[in-house]
C-alpha cells in the first residue's frame, strides 16, 4: 500500500488468497459494469436482481453443497437479517463469547434471549441449552474466529445442537475459500453439510477478493429469508458487476489449491520464526495470527514502530477484544513473499512487544 506517499507492506488485509487485484476478476467486473452500469439501482425484490446475481446464487449453492443460496450486500447485513428472521421474543440464542459483533447484534435486535457460553466450551453450551425453555433455539458461532484465528469445534457443536433441537448457524467469513476441499470452508473441512449446519453464512470480501456475502441453506430456509430478512428486503442489491466479478473469483477459488498451499507455508514460516523470537502468539493455525501485548498502549506503540519499519499492522484494542488482550492482529496472504515475511520477523525482533 501507499500511505502518505510511502510504500509499506500490509499484513492486516483479509485478502487471504491475493485475489483482490486478479486481472481476470477485474476484467469480469469491467465487462459487466459496461453492460449493467455501476449500481444495481434497486433492491433485489424490486428490479435490482440481474442474471449475474441469479447465476452467482446458483454457483455458490453448488460450491458449498447446499440446496440454495441467497446474496446479501455485506456479511454484517446477512447476520443481522438471518438471526432476526429465525428468532424473536420467547426464543433463545446461544452465542460463543468470541463471536463476531454482527452475530451478537443480530441476536440483540431479534429480542430473543441471548446467552453467551465460554469460548468453544461444549459443556457450557449444553448446560445452557438443557436449562432453556425457549420455543426456538439458535446456536450461532464463527467457523474461524476473527480475532483469535482458532477454529470452532463444528462436529461437537452440531452434535450438541441436534441433541437439544436447536438450529446451528455458522459464520464462515474467515474459512470460506481458504479451508476445506476446493476452499469450500470450515463446514466442509469438518465433513458437515446442510443436515448438521442448516444455516451457513460466508462473506465474499475476504478470500474471494470481492464484496458481499451469502447465506446457504435449504429451499425452505432461503424462501423464508426472502420474505422475512429485513436487511435483504429493504436494501439495494450489490451491483451486477460485483456479482459478475465474484463468479470469476469463484472459478479461480475452486482451482486455487496452489494458493492455499502457499498460504499454509507462509503460516508455518511466520509461526516458526515468531516462536524462535519468543513472541506471545495465539494458538492459531490459520491466516489470522495474534501477537498479544496485553495493554492498549503497548499494542499501539508496536503498531507505530512497525509502520516506521515499513509494515502496516493495525493494533486491536478493547472493546473489539476483551480487556487485557490488546494485540496486533496480523494476517497472512498467499500474495506475500517469503522475503516479506522474513523482513517482518526481523522488524519484530528489533521492536519486541
Amino acid at each position: 500500500m501507499r500511505i502518505d506517499g510511502r510504500e509499506v507492506v500490509t499484513f492486516c488485509s483479509n485478502d487471504y488468497l491475493g485475489l483482490a487485484n486478479h486481472p481476470d476478476i477485474v476484467a469480469a467486473f469491467q465487462r459487466a459494469a459496461a453492460e449493467f452500469g455501476v449500481g444495481s439501482g434497486a433492491a433485489h425484490l424490486i428490479n435490482g436482481h440481474s442474471r449475474y446475481h441469479h447465476a452467482l446464487e446458483e454457483a455458490l449453492a453448488e460450491f458449498v453443497g447446499y440446496p440454495r443460496a441467497l446474496l446479501f450486500s455485506t456479511g454484517y447485513m446477512a447476520n443481522l437479517g438471518v438471526v432476526q428472521a429465525l428468532v424473536g421474543p420467547g426464543d433463545g440464542v446461544f452465542a460463543d463469547r468470541l463471536d463476531h459483533a454482527s452475530l451478537l447484534d443480530g441476536a440483540l435486535l431479534s429480542r430473543a434471549r441471548l446467552q453467551r457460553y465460554r469460548h468453544n466450551d461444549m459443556a457450557a453450551l449444553e448446560r445452557r441449552l438443557r436449562a432453556s425453555k425457549a420455543d426456538t433455539r439458535l446456536v450461532i458461532t464463527d467457523g474461524v474466529f476473527s480475532m483469535d484465528g482458532d477454529v470452532a469445534p463444528l462436529p461437537a457443536l452440531a452434535e450438541v445442537a441436534a441433541a437439544h433441537d436447536a438450529w446451528l448457524m455458522v459464520d464462515d467469513a474467515h474459512g470460506i475459500g481458504v479451508s476445506g476441499p476446493c476452499g469450500r470452508g470450515s463446514v466442509a473441512a469438518a465433513g458437515l453439510g446442510v443436515d448438521e449446519v442448516p444455516v451457513l453464512m460466508a462473506t465474499l470480501g475476504k478470500a474471494f477478493g470481492v464484496a458481499g456475502a451469502f447465506v446457504a441453506g435449504s429451499e425452505t430456509l432461503v424462501e423464508h429469508l426472502i420474505q422475512s430478512a429485513r436487511s435483504y428486503i429493504y436494501t439495494t442489491a450489490m451491483p451486477a458487476a460485483v456479482a459478475a466479478a465474484t463468479l470469476a473469483s469463484l472459478t479461480i477459488v475452486r482451482k486455487a489449491d496452489g494458493r492455499r498451499a502457499r498460504l499454509r507455508e507462509h503460516i508455518a514460516r511466520f509461526r516458526a520464526g515468531a516462536e524462535q523470537l519468543g513472541l506471545p502468539l495465539l494458538a492459531s493455525q490459520t491466516a489470522i495470527q495474534g501477537i498479544v501485548t496485553g495493554g492498549s498502549e503497548a499494542a499501539t506503540r508496536l503498531s507505530e514502530q512497525l509502520l516506521r519499519a515499513g509494515f502496516l499492522i493495525t493494533a486491536i484494542r478493547p472493546p473489539t477484544v476483551p480487556e487485557g488482550t490488546a494485540r496486533l492482529r496480523l494476517t497472512l496472504s498467499a500474495a506475500h513473499t517469503d522475503e516479506q515475511i522474513d523482513r517482518l520477523l526481523e522488524a519484530l525482533a528489533d521492536v519486541r512487544p
